[in-house]
């Protein structure tokens, strides 16, 4: 079966059926990963290529068996990439930020966009909240959808299953502290070569999808300011949002002074909502140049 028929259904899946709230197996694969750290990180770099090795190679090996398999393999096929991919959980979460501030309900809608972000939330105004659930769908855009898009067009299931394990590594391990330096190092620097491409067509999905102008100035003014793929798609997708985002954050207690990204004015509940259909349009826009794609095939 073609990857778009497979992309179409996986999307329609996860649109039908949302993220699963049980026996997510991602959730499952993180428990693993935390289990494996505990025990085995001593803050050495060899250890944790070991370690990353040992907890992503098995299950990609596992999927490339099952994608292969007789008459099972193209539904075992939709089901990893329908795993992989989160469009409809990304768009709820955000909504869900969203509706509390449309409410007023300040207290709720911290607590919501904390289940979205790492940062510290208890203290955020309107503003700030409407500013992390912004990021949040804008950069998850890319680590949730599009970059297991990308990896599945280029190497099927295991690509999409390999990404997503590998960035689910990197949201675990990937801090610069004394405790994840050196153990999470191998799974930060993977993520980043994934995410090299697929973050810059995402920036440029959103950039078609938005003020291109705009987006494109900002991506090409303020992308390096950044991590090298969040800033590239969070700047883009700010500037198509004529917003501006970044700024002050607090993690763990301490403030982080990050750029600041976009141009315009700060977010509030509507620009969240904004962000999703941003999002979504994007989507749309990928499953039809995969079609494309297919075609030429």
């Amino acid at each position: 079966m073609g990857l778009a028929v497979v992309g179409f259904c996986a999307v329609l899946l996860d649109l039908w059926l949302g993220e699963p709230r049980r026996y997510h197996p991602l959730v499952g694969f993180g428990r693993l990963a935390a289990a494996l750290e505990t025990r085995l990180n001593r803050r050495r770099r060899t250890q944790g290529v070991l370690v990353l090795l040992l907890a992503v190679l098995p299950l990609v090996l596992v999927t490339a068996v099952l994608a292969h398999l007789p008459h099972i393999g193209v539904v075992a096929e939709v089901l990893l990439l329908y795993l992989a991919i989160g469009a409809t959980s990304l768009a709820q979460h955000g909504r869900a930020v969203a509706a509390a501030l449309a409410g007023g309900d300040l207290a709720l809608a911290r607590q919501r966009v904390g289940w979205m972000v790492s940062r510290d939330t208890a203290a955020l105004d309107e503003a700030g909240v409407a500013r992390a659930a912004t990021e949040s769908v804008l950069e998850n855009g890319n680590d949730a959808i599009f970059g297991a898009l990308f990896w599945f067009v280029v190497l099927g299931a295991p690509g999409a299953v390999l990404y997503r394990l590998v960035n689910t590594l990197d949201a675990m391990w990937g801090y610069r502290n004394e405790r994840y330096a050196a153990f999470g190092w191998a799974a930060a620097r993977l993520d980043d070569v994934l995410n090299w491409i697929p973050a810059r067509l995402t920036a440029l999905s959103y950039a078609l999808l938005g003020d291109g102008r705009r987006a494109l100035r900002c991506w090409y003014r303020q992308g390096h300011r950044t991590s090298p793929n969040a800033g590239v798609v969070m700047a883009a997708g700010a500037g198509a949002l004529g917003l501006q985002l970044g700024g002050p954050a607090s993690y763990h207690g301490s403030v982080e002074e990050r750029p600041l990204l976009g141009e315009g004015g700060a977010p509030g509940a509507v620009d969240i909502l904004r962000a999703i259909r941003l999002v979504q349009h994007s989507l749309w826009l990928w499953l039809g140049a995969i079609v494309v794609l297919d075609l030429a095939r």
